[in-house]
């Protein structure tokens, strides 16, 4: 890896982008619960999908991998490193994360804002105006990239949140729910962009969208109550399922009928 100041993560060969080893996260201080429960789990490059029921540890998951959250116990490596062992700023420019709850500044246009997280991402600042304009053109954004946010659809303000993540070409890259507002000409060409992304980064998609999995995941990881349930590619997934389990797929039966044997459902 690039050497970039005092904090850089050491160089090293890594068989995984991620690896979590009885992982807990604990939410909701000392009267709260394990949102991450004992979860061990291994991606490599690819475009993996996060699936789980509504409080399944989802979005604890993303936001622990993206160093947001602190883990409670367990082991977890980032690109080789722990995160609780080394400087978090290297690691940290190598991570593009898009959270569900996306903030943004109003009055900023589409260029600024992706400008303005670059900065934030300290890229170097000779790469950051062709990386913003690459950036806004891989979500199609490039006719829009001088109007303020404030002016923009709810899909297209998460374009540019989509935008954001990928300007320093991540080597792992978190999206929490990520096609929210996307109409479905938008949610294909999302699905095309990570594609791309895949061939070169670790890419984690949580979404509820079980055929956006389908269709755009090389691989899934299903999670409830915290813990791993299952992890392989959608054919496995769909085959887990049958005509007696609930779902307008093959997929979604597979979702449903992994669930209901642990006891969880919808």
């Amino acid at each position: 890896m690039r050497a970039v100041g005092a904090e850089e993560v050491t160089p090293t060969s890594f068989p995984w982008e991620i690896e979590a080893d009885g992982l807990r996260v604990r939410v909701g201080g000392r009267r709260g619960r394990d949102a991450v429960n004992g979860l061990t789990l291994r991606l490599g490059r690819g475009v993996h999908g996060l699936l789980g029921p509504n409080g399944a540890g989802k979005t604890t998951l993303i936001r622990t991998l993206a160093t947001v959250q602190k883990p409670s116990a367990g082991s977890l490596s980032l690109l080789g490193t722990s995160p609780q062992k080394t400087g978090l700023r290297a690691l940290r420019r190598k991570l593009g994360y898009l959270p569900q709850n996306f903030g943004f500044y109003k009055r900023f246009t589409v260029r600024e804002f992706v400008e303005y997280l670059a900065w934030l991402k300290e890229m170097p600042p000779e790469s950051v105006p062709d990386a913003v304009q690459r950036a806004i053109e891989r979500v199609g954004l490039a006719d829009r990239a001088d109007d303020r946010l404030k002016t923009l659809s709810g899909g297209m303000i998460r374009r540019v949140g989509i935008a954001q993540a990928i300007v320093n070409d991540p080597e792992i890259l978190l999206l929490d729910e990520p096609t929210v507002g996307l109409d479905p000409a938008q949610r294909l060409r999302f699905r095309e962009l990570v594609a791309e992304l895949g061939q070169q980064a670790c890419v984690l998609i949580s979404t509820h969208l079980v055929e956006d999995v389908a269709a755009a995941c090389t691989d899934v990881v299903l999670v409830a109550e915290g813990s791993l349930v299952f992890q392989g590619t959608p054919a496995d997934l769909e085959a887990a399922g049958t005509t007696d389990h609930v779902g307008d797929s093959p997929i979604e039966r597979g979702y449903t009928a992994l669930l209901n044997k642990r006891g969880g459902g919808w």
